[in-house]
């Protein structure tokens, strides 16, 4: 009897231990719109055919039950060819998924591509949140030291090559490099591109950055070299690629710096490249809380 009376104790308590566990473990993703993650320059959503641009954050979004589709364009190319690029695979995602809308969530020049298409190809009554993570709305100095290095004359020789590397290497088609680096001149982001490519009503736009704190010589960050000390000196804190001031679009939501003992939070760092390797910031997390704000908001 007493042994009967010790499993039936026991057996409750499990029950109650599964039935905390089950309902503390609500997904914290399942946004009432599916996910549309857009990727930066240089690259591809599969970089190579082997390096997820993404690395580690769709899955980490997909365990919450955010529903994600990862859209691809050419690495090197015009911001109008990327957006109508870009256009047609969300389109394609709406179709498959039904959904009345999609969060699009862009990091880099995939903040830039995603705004033009959704202001300038008629994609905004289709889109319900935009959020932009490292982008250049402002442009970026590094493009307007490249360009004013390289001699006018030997700038179509520079594109060419690197219109080879990227059609042959990369798979890009048709890809135009130079046309790449002028959309992101300074010059060109504040006194063309924006007052041309205006928010939409009804659309929540929000942003953030990211910070290199200290250049430390390593495995990490040590591709940023050349470029942070150029952004610091032409626009002030950066990520390597992209200032602070020129990330900031819509409601700013903050820059990351990562923790106390790091070096920062650098341009790749901010989606979990290199390979993870992000000490003191931890990115799957950070694109967590984005769409679990975004499924609070009603999005």
């Amino acid at each position: 009897m007493k042994h009967k009376i010790l499993l039936i104790a026991i057996a409750i308590v499990f029950a109650f231990s599964a039935a905390a566990f089950a309902g503390g473990s609500t997904p914290k993703c399942t946004t009432k719109y599916p996910v549309v993650l857009a990727h930066g320059m240089g690259a591809s959503a599969q970089i190579l055919g082997i390096i997820d641009y993404w690395n580690g954050i769709p899955q980490a979004l997909r365990d919450e039950g955010a529903k994600v589709y990862i859209t691809s364009v050419n690495g090197m190319d015009s911001t109008a060819n990327k957006a109508a690029s870009f256009k047609a695979q969300f389109l394609n995602i709406k179709a498959v998924t039904g959904a009345a809308k999609l969060n699009v969530i862009g990091h880099s020049h995939g903040t830039i591509y995603t705004r033009y298409a959704i202001s300038n190809l008629a994609l905004s009554s289709y889109v319900a949140s935009h959020t932009s993570i490292a982008g250049p709305h402002r442009g970026s100095a590094v493009a307007d030291v490249i360009l004013g290095v390289v001699p006018n004359v030997a700038q179509p020789l520079v594109g060419a090559t690197l219109d080879f590397v990227y059609a042959f290497i990369f798979g890009d088609k048709n890809p135009n490099s130079l046309q790449n680096g002028y959309d992101l001149v300074r010059s060109y982001m504040i006194n063309t591109f924006n007052p041309n490519t205006p928010n939409k009503s009804g659309i929540y736009y929000q942003s953030w950055a990211a910070k290199i704190k200290t250049m430390a010589i390593d495995a990490r960050n040590w591709y940023f070299l050349v470029t942070w000390p150029i952004l610091l000196y032409y626009e002030g804190a950066n990520d390597g690629l992209v200032s602070v001031t020129s990330a900031q679009w819509g409601t700013f939501r903050g820059t990351h710096e990562g923790a106390w003992y790091s070096a920062g939070v650098d341009h790749l760092n901010i989606i979990d490249q290199p390979f993870g390797i992000t000490p003191g910031f931890d990115a799957p997390d950070f694109f967590v809380g984005i769409v679990s704000e975004l499924k609070g908001k009603g999005y």
